[in-house]
């Protein structure tokens, strides 16, 4: 192989993916989420226990969106991948909007499990949950 013809190896930092998963918004299909929020978070090399916080993360989040989606329509999970980081954001329509209360359980878990969380609302009859999580960041104690 000369020079020419070598193929550079890829850098994992300059990687940056972005997927979309559609889903009826019915919790027997959330298992199909969290195969594929494993898979995305191994690509980057996650150990595996970030990448167990990462899906019961994305499961409590999905969760708390449930109880309040629409019946009938879709849950939209959203993953970027971008070197050391994932970020992923899970959206329902819902039937009016109330955030998640900051001090409940559920909450807590995701602040506890994933490195950033956000709740967002751009319409009344829209929630989405935003999670990050970093490769390098280490969980407190």
């Amino acid at each position: 192989m000369t020079e020419e013809t070598e193929t550079p190896a890829v850098d994992l930092a300059g990687i940056r993916d972005a997927v979309s998963v559609r889903l009826p918004a019915v919790s027997a299909y959330l298992s199909v989420l969290r195969t594929a929020t494993a898979g995305l978070a191994a690509r980057l090399d996650f150990t595996l226990d970030q990448i167990e916080d990462l899906r019961i993360a994305v499961d409590e989040a999905c969760a708390m969106l449930l109880r309040q989606a629409v019946p009938g329509t879709d849950l939209v999970a959203e993953f970027e991948l971008t070197g050391e980081e994932m970020t992923v954001r899970v959206e329902v329509n819902t039937v009016g909007v109330t955030t998640p209360k900051r001090d409940d359980f559920a909450w807590m878990v995701l602040t506890a499990l994933a490195d950033d969380v956000d709740a967002t609302s751009d319409s009344p009859d829209h929630m989405a949950i935003v999670l990050r999580k970093r490769r390098g960041a280490a969980r407190p104690a």
